[in-house]
């Protein structure tokens, strides 16, 4: 089978949708762009193809050889087994599912997948806005199940290549709703947006890549509503543009935090949800959303007073 990437073919497809954006922005949304922070998305996404080239040996060998193992042999010719590939899409699709909530949940995973979220604006360059040190996180073991169940790694490659994709056109606010057959099953920018924000309702929502119905089966979906504007970025915003700072800012926290906590909790600076603490000083995404419940709650009730911002301190979206 031909060396095939799919992602390489859609590059001009990427840079004439983004000057496109750019332009509707000009005249209907001015804000939506601003140029460093552009300029930053873009060298995100040139370091992270750099990163990839440079790490992503080690998986294709750790596939390959677990692909010696598999349990089930579609054949010499298997990209030609054409049921195959909407299985391994799909199920590709739902290992991004859980690759990406681990990536929300567990913080040594989010010290590279924080890259993604932290600009404060939401435009089709975001997307390009990927982690240079995801290898270093070990996210690729999610593929091994689909791997050992026969689909050769390179047919992962490529449906994964699909589903980043997919997630492209989803980074813009030009689009407002999807038709209601498409929103329900399938991530839109809708769904998306709400996945980008840090209002206090949306913190941990909407992880999927292709299929919403995965957020629905699993409790994480949260639908986009109009009672308030959106905040992009990162409940601490970064403050800066500046490059290196914006890849490392969450691993260098992290290993700070690592180095003054006592022995017992070292472990779970690691492991455990970002904004978590042993001494109680943060706030996790759970601890945020559940006070803005009891300020809402509180707000709703006969002689309550008005709630203090959910996510003052917190480093709100601009």
């Amino acid at each position: 089978m031909p060396d095939f990437s799919p992602t390489q073919y859609a590059v001009p497809l990427f840079v004439a949708a983004v000057l496109a954006e750019m332009v509707w922005a000009r005249f209907r949304r001015p804000e939506a762009y601003e140029p460093m922070d552009t300029l930053v998305s873009l060298a995100f996404g040139l370091g992270s193809t750099v990163a990839g080239a440079l790490f992503g040996g080690f998986a294709l060998y750790l596939f390959i050889a677990t692909y010696e193992y598999r349990l089930f042999d579609f054949g010499p010719e298997w990209w030609s087994v054409w049921w195959a590939w909407p299985v391994c899409f799909v199920l590709d699709d739902l290992k991004y599912y859980w690759v990406h909530r681990a990536g929300h949940r567990i913080r040594w995973m989010w010290a590279s997948h924080v890259n993604h979220h932290s600009s404060q604006h939401y435009n089709l360059s975001t997307a390009l806005r990927q982690s240079w040190t995801g290898a270093f996180t070990f996210g690729f073991l999610f593929a091994i199940p689909l791997v050992l169940l026969g689909f050769h790694p390179a047919m992962i490659a490529i449906c994964g290549g699909f589903n980043l994709i997919y997630q492209f056109w989803i980074h813009t606010e030009a689009i407002d709703r999807m038709p209601r057959w498409f929103e329900a099953v399938m991530n839109t920018p809708s769904h998306h947006r709400v996945h980008h924000a840090t209002n206090p309702r949306y913190l941990d929502r909407n992880y999927a890549g292709v299929f919403i119905v995965w957020d629905k089966m699993f409790g994480t979906f949260e639908p986009e509503t109009n009672e308030e504007r959106i905040r992009y970025g990162i409940v601490k915003q970064l403050g800066s543009f500046n490059l290196l700072w914006s890849v490392f800012h969450e691993w260098i926290g992290m290993l700070a935090d690592i180095w003054r906590s006592p022995w017992k909790h070292k472990l779970s600076y690691l492991l455990r949800e970002p904004g978590w603490t042993h001494d109680g000083s943060r706030e996790t995404s759970d601890m945020i959303r559940e006070r803005w419940r009891k300020n809402i709650g509180r707000s709703a009730a006969p002689n309550s007073v008005a709630p203090r911002n959910p996510i003052a301190g917190q480093g709100e979206a601009a």
